[in-house]
C-alpha cells in the first residue's frame, strides 16, 4: 500500500489537471503494487525552501511495504519518478528531491485492522 505526498511551492494553477492521478498510475508502474492499492495527496502553493533558494520547487515523499528498503531499490525508483515529475511540474531535477520511507504491515491501518492481518 504505497503512499506518495507530493509538495510543491508551484501554485495549483500551474499543476495539469489530473496530476494525483497520473502520479498514482505512475507510481503503481514504478513499484510494482496495483493503481487500486496507491494513496496520493498533493499539496500545492506551499511557502518551501530548496538547498537555500525560494525558486519552485517540489519534494516528494515515498512509503510503502517491501519496494523502498534498499538502495538500489531506491536508486531505479528516483529515476522514474523524478522523469515524471520533471515532465509534469515543468522543474529542473535539481529542484526536486524524493525521500523514500520503508513501512511494515503493522503500521498501516485499514478496514478496522493493520495490513499484517488483512
Amino acid at each position: 500500500m504505497p503512499f506518495l505526498e507530493l509538495e510543491t511551492s508551484l501554485p495549483a494553477e500551474r499543476l495539469p489537471p489530473g496530476l494525483a492521478l497520473e502520479l498514482c498510475a505512475a507510481a503503481a508502474d514504478i513499484l510494482g503494487k496495483p493503481a487500486e492499492r496507491v494513496n496520493v495527496t498533493v499539496r500545492s502553493g506551499l511557502p518551501m525552501v530548496l538547498a537555500g533558494s525560494a525558486e519552485p520547487c517540489a519534494q516528494l515523499l515515498v512509503s510503502s511495504i517491501g519496494v523502498v528498503g534498499s538502495a538500489e531499490q531506491n536508486q531505479r525508483h528516483s529515476a522514474r519518478f523524478f522523469d515524471v515529475l520533471t515532465a509534469k511540474l515543468g522543474l529542473g531535477p535539481e529542484r526536486i528531491v524524493i525521500r523514500f520511507y520503508p513501512l511494515e504491515p503493522w503500521q498501516i491501518g485499514k478496514n478496522r485492522t493493520v495490513m499484517t492481518f488483512l
